[in-house]
């Protein structure tokens, strides 16, 4: 296999868009690759490769209980605070001096570990931070799973997981809790989303925050004190700023964007929606040679755990030509279409 195809099935294996079509278990990536793979018959046979290869291999993780780590590591310790016990016996006034400089560092740094230990789990509030183009799934201790999107944050107490403060955007697969019919709590700037067990998005970003319901039913308490009732399919936008509230059914006459476990959808949005949206995931900044080109519509499913792919798929969507440089993403006409 030459480097381009290596460097091809390397993008493939590690992009999650891709393992939903290799799987097919999801109807916009399924449709994005098979356009792909007929637009690009020549890298057939390393895409192929790639599927063989996530269909074909499973790994079993294995994964450390806390009392094994424990464990091992009080044995560690203790075979050090053994030995160094037996090179602290003085034969000469000499050796045993430098015997006790190394102990005593190794001691210190014991200490330190122990501290800092003890510090990390008296700590009550629990992060998890993206950074740009990272994309990450979260299982919380309560059983939800949450998707993080790039450039994003999710914090809450240790002895309360469902009740969570989010920057950023994030997808959110709630574990619904009858016996006590416990709630679960999404903050935002904006607002608060109540929830009991349901599949909803919510996106902070653009000083406002969007909330769109899969599945389930939902609560939301605005920062003005109104509330929002949110049935499957349902569009709510608000921001305290300009205390604009925006409640609609997602159809595919109503303009929008998402983003859900590594695909943005978009339906009728505008080129320059769709290049925030990358600014924000990837932190990095987008310049149009060609104005017009801000207001060109765009509709369907781009995988967006790639920045290279991503773009590849906006080129083609659009007919545009992005050029990357350094920190910057430069959109001009492409002079061949």
């Amino acid at each position: 296999m030459n480097e381009s195809n290596q460097s091809l099935l390397e993008i493939l294996l590690s992009d999650s868009s891709f393992k939903n079509w290799a799987n097919q278990s999801n109807q916009n990536d399924m449709k994005f690759w098979n356009s792909w793979i007929a637009d690009n018959p020549d890298k057939a046979e390393t895409v192929y490769t790639a599927k063989a290869i996530i269909t074909g291999i499973a790994f079993n993780k294995t994964v450390l209980s806390e009392g094994k780590i424990n464990m091992e590591l009080d044995a560690v310790l203790s075979q050090i605070s053994s030995k160094e016990k037996k090179k602290i016996i003085p034969i000469k006034r000499t050796l045993s001096t430098g015997i006790l400089k190394y102990a005593s560092v190794a001691a210190i740094g014991i200490l330190f570990i122990v501290l800092g230990n003890n510090y990390l789990n008296s700590s009550s509030e629990i992060i998890h931070k993206t950074g740009f183009g990272e994309i990450i799934d979260l299982k919380l201790p309560d059983g939800t799973s949450v998707v993080l999107n790039g450039n994003s944050e999710i914090k809450y107490n240790k002895d309360n997981s469902r009740n969570i403060e989010l920057k950023g955007e994030a997808y959110f697969k709630v574990k619904s809790i009858p016996s006590t019919n416990a709630k679960f709590w999404v903050n935002t700037n904006d607002l608060k989303v109540e929830v009991f067990g349901t599949q909803f998005h919510v996106n902070t970003r653009e000083k406002k925050t969007d909330v769109l319901l899969d599945e389930g039913s939902i609560h939301l308490v605005l920062q003005n004190g109104t509330t929002k009732k949110m049935v499957p399919g349902e569009l709510v936008s608000f921001s305290k700023e300009n205390n604009a509230v925006i409640h609609q059914k997602v159809t595919t006459e109503i303009p929008y964007s998402l983003w859900r476990e590594g695909t943005y959808v978009f339906n009728n949005i505008t080129l320059k929606e769709v290049m925030n949206n990358i600014e924000h995931a990837y932190g990095v900044k987008v310049e149009f040679i060609d104005e017009d080109l801000k207001q060109q519509l765009l509709t369907g499913g781009i995988p967006n755990q790639n920045l290279k792919i991503c773009l590849s798929a906006i080129e083609k969507s659009t007919g545009t030509r992005i050029v990357q440089k350094d920190n910057r993403l430069i959109l001009f006409k492409n002079s061949i279409n």
